[in-house]
C-alpha cells in the first residue's frame, strides 16, 4: 500500500477508568487498499461510531497502530503533530446528512476545504468544478444547497470529501436518507471515485440495499472486527 490506503492493527478504545471503564474497541484489525470500497457493519453499540471517530482523528484511541500508506499516524499515541491538518488533507468525510453550508453555493461548498489549506481561490474553484463535473452536478454549480434534491446534495458532499484528494474517505451511513435508486447511484459514485483517485473508502452502513455491492465486509461485534468476503455485485 505504498503512499495510500489504510492499515489498522490492534486498535483499542477505553472510556472511563476503574470499575466503570468500558472497552468500546478491544483490538480492531483492518486493512483497506487504494481504490477499494469496504463495508463496515454491525449492531448499535458494537463500536462502529467509535472506530470511525478514531480513524478520523476525532477521538484518541487507547492503544494500537494506524497507518496511512507508509506513514504511521498512531502508535500507542499520535505521531502527527497537527491533527486538524491530518483531517483536512488526508481524511475525507461523507455523512448521512450532507451538512452543506447553506449560505455558500455548490462550488464554494466544495472549494472551501482547499481554500482553507492555502490553495488560491481560483484553483480551488477549478478543482471543485472538476469534481462536480465528474459527479454530473456541474449544472448546479451556482445553485444554493436549498435548491438541490437530496441526491444532488449527497453528490456535492462526496465532491467536498474528495476535493483535497485524501488517501482515505470515511462514509458514515451515506445512503440512509435515500431511496433504492439514489442509494445505488451514490455507491456507484463512491466505487468510481475510489478507482479514479486510488482512494481507500470505508462505508459504515445498516442499509441492506447496498451491502451486496461490497467485495469485502468487516463485521464489528463487541468491539472486535471479523472480515468476510462480500458479494461485490454490480460495479466491475
Amino acid at each position: 500500500m505504498s503512499g495510500k490506503g489504510i492499515r489498522i492493527e490492534g486498535l483499542k478504545k477505553r472510556y472511563g477508568e476503574g470499575d466503570t471503564a468500558v472497552d468500546a474497541l478491544k483490538g480492531v484489525d483492518m486493512q483497506v487498499a487504494p481504490g477499494e470500497v469496504v463495508g463496515l457493519i454491525g449492531p448499535s453499540g458494537s463500536g462502529k461510531s467509535t472506530l470511525l471517530k478514531c480513524l478520523g482523528a476525532v477521538i484518541d484511541p487507547t492503544a494500537g497502530r494506524m497507518m496511512l500508506g507508509d506513514e504511521v499516524i498512531f502508535d500507542d499515541g499520535w505521531k502527527v503533530r497537527d491533527l486538524r491538518a491530518l483531517r483536512r488533507d488526508k481524511i475525507g468525510f461523507v455523512f448521512q446528512a450532507p451538512y452543506l453550508i447553506p449560505f455558500l453555493d455548490v462550488t464554494d461548498n466544495v472549494a472551501l476545504l482547499p481554500m482553507l489549506a492555502g490553495v488560491a481561490n481560483g484553483e480551488s474553484r477549478r478543482k471543485a468544478l472538476g469534481l462536480l463535473t465528474a459527479l454530473d452536478v456541474q449544472h448546479r454549480a451556482r445553485a444554493m444547497p436549498s435548491q438541490l434534491s437530496g441526491g444532488e446534495q449527497q453528490r456535492v458532499a462526496i465532491a467536498r470529501g474528495l476535493v483535497n484528494r485524501p488517501p482515505v474517505i470515511l462514509a458514515d451511513e451515506p445512503t440512509a436518507p435515500l431511496d433504492s435508486e439514489r442509494a445505488m447511484a451514490v455507491i456507484r459514485i463512491l466505487n468510481d471515485m475510489a478507482r479514479k483517485f486510488e482512494t481507500a473508502i470505508i462505508v459504515v452502513t445498516h442499509d441492506e440495499k447496498i451491502i451486496p455491492t461490497f467485495k469485502r465486509i468487516y463485521h464489528i461485534r463487541d468491539g472486535v472486527t471479523h472480515e468476510e468476503a462480500g458479494e461485490g455485485r454490480g460495479f466491475d
